[in-house]
């Protein structure tokens, strides 16, 4: 059967533009036809989907050159419980026609969904979402989604913890009733003297129907949907077994003659008992998921609701999300900075460590920027608001996290495999060990096959398996960010685990990028202050990065800076300036050569700053060899200790750096860098990166994410140093919000300790099932006698969701390598390497 899409096409400017469109679509194998409209900008195909899809089309228009209109959606799905139900979720809107992929998470209960605008409206996501069986949140207006997402998590574990305590009240004696006369024979013998057999069931019929149709209520609706659909879940497999059960006990209860003699059992617990406790496990599993999203609450509550904004003159208090760009705002000495800005009026000191993770306030003053969620220390300012909403850095922030914690990494491929086909292959295991039971069973047969039917049913429930992953994703990213380390998506945070070598950029990453006055050594019969002060003079009118640097160190130590009377460039050797009357040259060796100085005197320091990476220059008063003058871009206090992390770690180190070789193997040298790719220009980083992939290394780069971009496109795992106010770093997987290079082994320890997280979960999901599946179904009992009850196989599938969740809640107590500058308010700061 054909299928018709409409594409959004953008780009397109003339009608040469809509036929080439349309030429190169018809060109697709599948194609029918397609028509392209230059006033919609859409593109409508006919098209066969068992010869192309819809992907297939946006790729070729792509390719033609321009590009095709993409949406994405994320849906807050209510009712899921297990891995099933996101299966239907996610099949359900895959089958929409015009939706390009589909992903569903149980832990942070979100549908990612990415669709053809022009063909899929959300009204048609949302009705296949509920068609599936499922409840959708509807936003409303002005009320954030994640306050109401939070809310209905709340009022889910109210919910949950009302019919657990109303399940109780009958399951606690339900259970002594049932159990203890088998556990204890004095007991059971106490109880047969006084109660008659059939009273006592008509008794446990009495406390088990309240629980069966009241709290029990919920598997029949949600398990009643599923088979429908043709899709059975855990609510199903619950139904079915609790139902068996109870209505085997109903019959033997009223009417026990239709039984052979003495098989007339009743099995209440095993409904009754057993719902109470999948019930205590969902109430237990709610709380746990609540707790998976702390730091995600954290990051939510740094945004301040209201602000201080000044209008026409008069100070008013307004909700955040009415400021608009320009807006002039006032802020208070303790008070949150509500939006990004910067100072026009007033200063202070500004708490920016949890967005940059920098414990000491910033000052702040005319032109400074403020980043939204800082707090105000003991000033007072005024702002103008640049960028509020959804471009705030805070919100680009949230947004990654959010990304991140909904994201499916690879790992999570096989789970969906195996829970694809789960239940079904339960629904036919339970009914084999019917089957079996029945025909096998002896006198009591029909007993046996029903309790070990029902075992089976109770315990495979596939929750365990639908959780393994997604949680543990969403506390390690959660704490990640804690950290100031941004995961864009579940594929960086899995990837970044397997890298061998850190390929790092020098510049901006392992120095600060920024030249210093490092040394001036000054020869006999001068003096440091005077060549200093004549030196910065003659430089003052110079823009190179070093004359910067001499000015800058002259500024800091407070010598007064004079004009010079005269200036003159020389070059290739440097520069010549008159200072108060005093001759001043300033310029490398081959300069002072030229003048007829003698630069031999400096040789010994000369060489040794070579070799320390720094660059000698030397100056010169009135024809004097006065002194040497090393500048050098100095390295940022955590790049040794970064680097020997990173050592610990069993990774190599390289570094690439457009620097000659002998400056590039000092600086290596003094970091214990195992790597050096020297001399390579700004467009050659992504070949070196390539080069180092060609010997067999999975590679991440870190780079400034500015001229790295090809560099960490490149690389497996792109890692950006960038700071709390850029953190829209494109092309970098990992932004390390801090600039602090010791970000990088923390990501790294925090990758691998989520990954063995993850498959420890799913280890756990999966070997559950394939143990105690055949126990519940009875093989044990002709070698030992065992037999699983139903009350024990809902404890146990219970427990399997907890430890789940809480094997990832491990995570919040993660601790890093290497405690990066301030990283998070009241850590110790590392100690500061001398360079």
């Amino acid at each position: 059967m054909s299928r018709t899409v409409e594409l959004g096409v953008q780009g397109m400017t003339c009608a040469s533009c809509v036929g080439r469109v349309e030429r190169g679509l018809n060109k697709v194998e599948g194609v029918e036809r397609a028509s392209v409209n230059l006033a919609t900008e859409r593109a409508t195909v006919t098209y066969d989907p068992e010869q192309t899809t819809p992907q297939a089309l946006m790729a070729k228009v792509k390719d033609i050159g321009y590009e095709p209109l993409v949406g994405e959606a994320d849906l807050s799905v209510q009712g899921m419980t297990c891995a099933s139900c996101v299966a239907r979720v996610e099949r359900a809107l895959r089958k929409v026609d015009g939706v390009l992929d589909a992903s569903v998470n149980l832990a942070t209960e979100r549908a990612s969904v990415r669709y053809l605008p022009s063909s899929v409206s959300m009204g048609q996501l949302k009705a296949a979402v509920q068609a599936a069986g499922y409840a959708v949140l509807e936003s409303e207006a002005g009320r954030d989604r994640s306050d109401q997402e939070r809310e209905a998590r709340e009022r889910e574990v109210r919910s949950l913890k009302r019919a657990v305590t109303f399940s109780a009240v009958f399951a606690i004696p339900l259970l002594i009733l049932a159990m203890l006369p088998m556990l204890s024979m004095p007991f059971h013998m106490w109880l047969a003297e006084r109660v008659d057999t059939r009273v006592l069931n008509w008794v446990m019929l009495a406390l088990a129907l309240p629980i069966q149709f009241g709290p029990g209520l919920r598997f029949y609706r949600l398990g009643w949907k599923s088979l429908k659909n043709r899709a059975p879940d855990m609510n199903a497999l619950v139904m079915i077994g609790t139902t068996a059960a109870f209505l085997y006990s109903l019959v033997a209860t009223v009417a026990p003659g239709i039984f052979p003699a003495g098989t007339a059992h009743v099995y209440y617990e095993a409904s009754g008992v057993v719902i109470t406790l999948i019930l205590l496990g969902k109430y237990f599993e709610a709380v746990a998921k609540g707790r998976s999203s702390e730091a995600m609450k954290k990051l939510l509550s740094l945004q301040a609701k209201t602000a201080r904004v000044v209008r026409n003159g008069q100070e008013l208090e307004l909700p955040t999300d009415e400021v608009l760009v320009g807006d002039l705002i006032s802020v208070r000495p303790g008070e949150k900075i509500p939006v990004d800005g910067e100072v026009v009026q007033g200063t202070s000191f500004v708490d920016e460590s949890m967005i940059t993770g920098e414990p000491v306030p910033v000052a702040k003053q005319g032109g400074a920027p403020v980043v939204g969620g800082t707090i105000n220390q003991n000033g007072a300012f005024q702002f103008r608001a640049t960028r509020i909403g959804a471009d705030t850095a805070l919100a680009q922030i949230i947004k990654l996290v959010e990304s991140a914690q909904g994201s499916k990494p690879p790992i999570q491929g096989l789970a969906d495999k195996v829970v694809s086909v789960f239940v079904p292959v339960v629904l036919g295991i339970a009914a084999l060990t019917f089957l079996v039971w029945l025909a096998l069973g002896g006198p009591q047969a029909l007993s046996f096959a029903l309790v070990n039917t029902v075992a089976v049913l109770i315990i495979a429930c596939p929750c365990a398996m639908g959780l393994a992953t997604p949680t543990s994703i969403m506390v390690g990213t959660g704490k990640a960010a804690e950290l100031g380390v941004l995961f864009r998506n579940g594929t960086a945070l899995e990837g970044l685990q397997s890298v061998n070598v850190v390929a790092v950029d020098k510049t901006g990453t392992l120095t600060k990028g920024k030249p210093e006055l490092t040394d001036l050594v000054t020869a006999p019969g001068f003096h440091r202050a005077e060549v200093l002060k004549l030196v910065a003079a003659a430089e003052e009118q110079s823009e190179h990065p070093i004359a910067r640097a001499i000015v800058a160190a002259a500024k800091k130590e407070g010598v007064a800076i004079v004009p010079p009377d005269s200036f003159q460039a020389v070059p290739g050797f440097g520069l010549e300036a008159r200072v108060e009357g005093r001759l001043v040259q300033v310029g490398a060796d081959r300069y002072m050569h030229k003048l007829g100085l003698n630069v031999g005197e400096f040789a010994a320091q000369a060489a040794q700053l070579g070799d320390e990476g720094k660059s000698p220059l030397y100056a010169a008063l009135d024809g004097q060899l006065a002194a040497v003058i090393a500048v050098a871009d100095p390295i940022k206090e955590g790049s040794p200790e970064a680097v020997r992390a990173l050592h610990r770690q069993g990774l190599r180190v390289a570094m690439i750096t457009g620097d000659n070789q002998r400056t590039a193997n000092a600086i290596a040298r003094q970091l214990g860098i195992d790597e050096v790719l020297a001399e390579v220009l700004p467009s050659g980083k992504s070949d070196a990166v390539k080069a180092l992939q060609g010997k067999g290394n999975t590679v991440a780069f870190v780079g400034d994410g500015i001229n790295d971009a090809p560099a960490l496109a490149q690389a497996d795992v792109g890692l950006a140093i960038g700071t709390g106010t850029d953190v829209a770093v494109e092309t970098a997987d990992v932004i390390l919000m801090s600039g602090d290079l010791r970000g990088v082994p923390n990501a790294l320890a925090l990758s691998r300790a989520t990954l063995r997280n993850i498959k420890l979960n799913l280890f756990w999901a999966f070997a559950y099932n394939i143990v105690l599946i055949p126990v519940a179904a009875g093989v044990l009992y002709p070698a030992f006698g065992w037999l699983l009850s139903p009350v024990l196989a809902a404890a146990a599938m219970g427990f399997s969701s907890v430890f789940v969740l809480s094997n990832a809640l491990r995570l919040r107590s993660f601790r890093p390598p290497v405690r990066p500058e301030g990283a998070l308010a009241g850590t110790p700061s590392a100690t500061p390497v001398p360079v």
